[in-house]
């Protein structure tokens, strides 16, 4: 028998070469006395990084008995003590569970990873009840783990396997997060939300001094000099090694002609120059700001004043087919293009190429302002949200750790630049996987998309409900057979769509939620994992999905703010590390909206036992009729069922006898008010939820923001219009 002090000797020096581990909160583990450690399971090394990182505690963890019996690892895995789980039987689990709580009572340390199973879609999985078992009568503290950045090593399934990848850091980087025991007693739930909380503060702990988005993105098109990397509707194609010296170009010109400016603004669209520009304008170190043309010449300017923008850089092409006004201080990507001579083109190449890296990229801060973007308005006034390039650069990296994208992979960017979605999914994160991305400006032209798909074998498809339904009319399932993933947000999927949507093309829509103040991913659907008996699933359908890597949430109630069981509906709060700087301008507003490290999204939702994230809808959209609060999605999706899932939106207007009364818009040219309303009648919904006859009104589309989301203050505004129309007929 080998000693075990010799055993946890080997191991630890094993550890300190492979990996370099942050220990975070090992003053919780108590120093004697049994304690049971509750883990998420990421990596066949998780029991070790664990029992590394109690160094004062010698640490027996729980392990499937085929491992635990394997030849290449029996004789550690016994020297270590550690217990094999069964799982061939209720007897064999229940002998597991009672070799656990004898070593509890003899004041030994276990550690289970309550998942039952290494992740093999990056997200943390819902949490067994063993654990409650094992500590059922039993006065032992309980503490949450949290292991960090450990997708990815080559003991992961990063990459769809365990074995046979090569470390991509050496040593690679893990942080181990201890957190304070449970309350008693303690179940699954509270373990999971606990280790889902110390994610997200773990993930906050990954800044690296220096690192900026330009920064990375340059390291990594060096790495991809000649491929491809990013093309549009026009036809222009360009490899990394392009794009890069185009870059360098316009960042050279930005600081020659905005050499004090802090902020440059972009009224540019969807397109090779849209993400040239912004690539230009970040290496130059300053922060770029996409306007949003759509909202209005009033809002373009109100944004250029909050943020002191005295040059705009667009397009005099874009501004004739957008028939636009150029704003003050425009400078023109035609001009600037032609502005630059054979020599300077030479040594940008040059430089590219050879230069160092640092002297290619401004120095930065990774918590720097990295873009301002504007809300859409669609309830009140935009607010200018301020990311920073940590923000961006976690919640990409968590998308890539859900979707595991790389240089394989074309990304459609149809969204808006000016979109939270479109910034950051269209942008960075085709040019953090060392793949490509393809652009078309008008997220509604089905034809042009379906070809561009079709020709540059695209793969990742983000977009939203409504137009995806413009997709299914005009394009082929051969055009969009490369697809991989096609993710929706901005409105709620509806189940018809969804259903018809992978009906004509095979894939299945994968629903997610998001804000610009969380830059912006909270939560998303997945693909589910099968292979054999292991099923991990990834998507339900009718939620977002889970929340991604770092992002915890919790539901409470909206007045008290207490912590409610799954399950229960209140109020949304999530935190992380891409959670945005604040509001521009607007520290009392930003205030408002934190709740210590939490930001109170305004939404309304609820989480299940596994959980999956479900939105029932905003606070902003109730209507209190009669001293009742009635929630607009509610009342939507009954409609909906109503007129076949045609579009349609609930607003709430002044009435003087009730406070509020509901207004119905929808689109469905079959079926008149009349009709509507008797179905509506019939259904279970309450009579005073039911829209008065009068206040139902068929549309031939519904108000629509250019991000695709609906423009809740035009649909407001159009049922007003209607509504005395209405008033003045009968009079």
């Amino acid at each position: 028998m080998i000693p075990l002090f010799l055993v946890r000797m080997a191991v630890r020096c094993l550890i300190a070469i492979l990996y370099r581990v942050r220990v975070v909160g090992a003053e919780h583990v108590p120093s004697q006395g049994g304690t049971l450690l509750v883990s998420n399971h990421v990596s066949l090394m998780d029991g070790f990084l664990v029992g590394w990182a109690a160094r004062h505690r010698h640490v027996r963890f729980m392990i499937w008995r085929p491992y635990y019996e394997h030849w290449a690892f029996r004789g550690l895995l016994r020297a270590l003590r550690t217990i094999p789980v069964d799982l061939t039987g209720p007897r064999a689990m229940t002998a597991a569970i009672q070799s656990a709580r004898k070593e509890l009572e003899a004041g030994h340390v276990i550690c289970i990873f309550a998942e039952g199973s290494v992740t093999r879609t990056g997200n943390l999985l819902p949490f067994k009840r063993g654990m409650e078992k094992i500590i059922e009568g039993l006065d032992v503290p309980v503490i949450p783990v949290h292991l960090d950045r450990v997708w990815g090593s080559i003991f992961s399934f990063a990459g769809g396997q365990f074995f046979g990848k090569s470390p991509r850091r050496w040593p690679y980087p893990v942080t181990v997060c201890f957190g304070t025991p449970l309350p008693s007693p303690a179940t699954a739930l509270a373990a999971r939300q606990a280790v889902q909380e110390l994610g997200s503060e773990a993930a906050e702990l990954t800044r690296e001094p220096g690192a900026t988005l330009p920064g990375r993105f340059v390291r990594l098109a060096r790495r991809h000099w000649g491929k491809f990397a990013m093309a549009d509707s026009t036809g222009r194609e360009l490899t990394y090694g392009r794009v890069l010296t185009a870059a360098l170009l316009l960042a050279a010109e930005v600081r020659r002609r905005a050499d004090s400016q802090r902020m440059i603004g972009l009224l540019l669209p969807a397109t090779v120059g849209g993400a040239l520009a912004n690539l230009g304008v970040s290496l130059a170190g300053r922060v770029p700001v996409n306007l949003n043309f759509t909202g209005g010449k009033e809002s373009m300017v109100y944004a250029a004043d909050q943020c002191e923008i005295r040059t705009v850089i667009t397009s005099k092409v874009f501004l004739a087919k957008a028939k636009l006004e150029a704003p003050e201080g425009s400078v023109y990507l035609e001009d600037i293009l032609a502005s630059i001579g054979k020599a300077a083109k030479f040594w940008a190449l040059v430089k590219a190429r050879v230069a160092p890296a640092s002297w290619l990229t401004p120095k930065g801060d990774p918590d720097g302002l990295a873009t301002v973007i504007f809300s859409s308005g669609s309830t009140g006034v935009p607010k200018g949200i301020m990311l920073s390039h940590f923000n961006l650069a976690n919640n990409v990296d968590a998308v890539l750790q859900l979707f595991s994208l790389d240089q394989r992979d074309r990304i459609i960017g149809v969204l808006p630049l000016f979109h939270s979605f479109g910034f950051m999914a269209t942008i960075w994160l085709p040019l953090f996987t060392g793949g490509g991305v393809v652009y078309h400006p008008n997220p509604t032209d089905a034809k042009v998309i379906g070809e561009l798909v079709h020709k540059y074998k695209g793969t990742f498809l983000l977009s939203t409900p409504t137009f995806c339904g413009t997709y299914m009319r005009k394009c082929t399932r051969e055009q969009f057979a490369s697809l991989r993933f096609v993710v929706v947000g901005a409105e709620k999927l509806r189940e018809p769509l969804r259903k018809e949507f992978e009906e004509t093309f095979g894939i299945d829509l994968l629903e997610g939620y998001g804000m610009t103040e969380m830059s912006p991913v909270v939560a998303v659907n997945t693909p589910d994992f099968r292979e054999g008996k292991e099923v991990q699933i990834g998507t339900k359908h009718g939620t977002v999905g889970l929340p991604i890597p770092g992002v915890a949430v919790r539901i409470v109630d909206p007045e008290t703010r207490e912590l409610l069981p799954p399950g229960q509906e209140g109020m949304l709060l999530v935190k992380g590390p891409n959670r945005m700087l604040g509001y521009l301008n607007q520290p009392e507003r930003t205030a408002q909206v934190f709740q210590d490290d939490w930001y109170i999204t305004g939404d309304m939702a609820k989480v299940d036992e596994d959980g999956f994230l479900a939105i029932t809808d905003r606070i902003s959209r109730f209507s209190k009729v009669g001293g009742e609060m009635v929630p607009h999605l509610l009342v939507e999706e009954l409609i909906s069922k109503s007129c076949g899932d045609s579009p349609c939106v609930v607003t709430g207007l002044p009435d003087e006898r009730k406070g509020e009364r509901l207004a119905v818009l929808y689109t469905d040219p079959t079926i008149t008010p009349e009709e509507l309303w008797h179905r509506l009648s019939k259904t279970d919904l309450p009579k005073l939820w039911l829209p008065k006859l009068e206040n139902i009104h068929r549309v031939d589309e519904l108000p629509v923001l250019g991000t695709g989301k609906l423009d809740l203050r035009g649909v407001r505004a159009r049922a007003l219009e209607l509504a005395r129309s209405a008033s003045e007929q009968r009079q």
